[in-house]
């Protein structure tokens, strides 16, 4: 059996892969050389096979000569299926909020790089405002974005601006920016006017893996509704989304407690 095993081995891969399971249970990264002594090797046998990694986005350069793990395999994780079973469950917590509300809303992930928006329920009255699904938004002025960086720690958000970043023009981030971050992860939503569409507010609140990770963040874009006195105020459908979120949050085995 083992000479079978043998015969179908690549070593090259088993490398790469060596080097991915080594990395995935280090904080702070390490060095070629480290990695090559945790692994018993040369570190001259990982030149190559790091560069690639880094090339193909798996792997990052941090501090200059210290290799990290990127979000890369954490997007292809949560890509297809598992996005469609999120969508699946949310649905009907999406349309009951919209009749409640009389507010559209919509569901978005952070995948491989983007901000998607990966489910949409329209307002069941005739005003409200739709994002298409397949959306590609913005991570840094959209409440769905703030969401989706809030509830990270600082490493993992760092990953996500970077990994973004790769493909999209963006502002210097300030420190003004994590510090708004923390508040968000703080009070448990974002709150903040539309910088895409006048007189829109972006409510935003998270769904919650068991460790506290957002996994997706789901938002309102309010719009005042006049003479429709059913609807409720901007408290009032704030309220209701984060019931929502937390609702959700609970469906995968959290309580809805934001990340430590």
């Amino acid at each position: 059996m083992e000479q079978e095993e043998d015969r179908y081995r690549a070593p090259a891969l088993d490398k790469g892969l060596d080097i991915l399971e080594l990395l995935a249970g280090i904080d702070g990264g390490l060095t070629q050389a480290e990695i090559a002594k945790h692994l018993g090797r040369s570190p001259n046998e990982f030149y190559r096979m790091l560069d690639r990694l880094v090339r193909r986005g798996y792997v990052t350069r941090i501090d200059g000569d210290r290799y990290s793990l990127t979000l890369k395999l954490f997007g292809l994780a949560q890509s297809h299926a598992p996005v469609r079973r999120l969508v699946s469950f949310a649905t009907p917590f999406m349309r009951d909020l919209a009749e409640k509300t009389l507010q559209a809303n919509q569901l978005s992930v952070f995948d491989r790089g983007s901000v998607v928006v990966v489910a949409q329920q329209e307002a069941p009255s005739y005003w409200g405002i739709s994002i298409r699904v397949g959306s590609n938004i913005s991570l840094y002025d959209t409440g769905s974005g703030h969401v989706l960086l809030a509830f990270r720690p600082q490493e993992e958000r760092l990953m996500m601006i970077n990994e973004y970043s790769r493909s999209t023009e963006h502002p210097t981030v300030e420190k003004e920016f994590f510090d708004r971050l923390d508040q968000i992860s703080e009070r448990g939503y974002e709150m903040m006017p539309s910088l895409q569409t006048a007189g829109v507010y972006n409510l935003s609140a998270p769904i919650l893996s068991p460790d506290g990770r957002a996994i997706a963040a789901l938002t309102v874009p309010f719009i005042t509704l006049v003479n429709t006195p059913q609807a409720p105020d901007i408290t009032g459908t704030l309220e209701l989304l984060t019931r929502t979120a937390r609702q959700l949050s609970e469906l995968t085995g959290t309580d809805g407690k934001s990340a430590e």
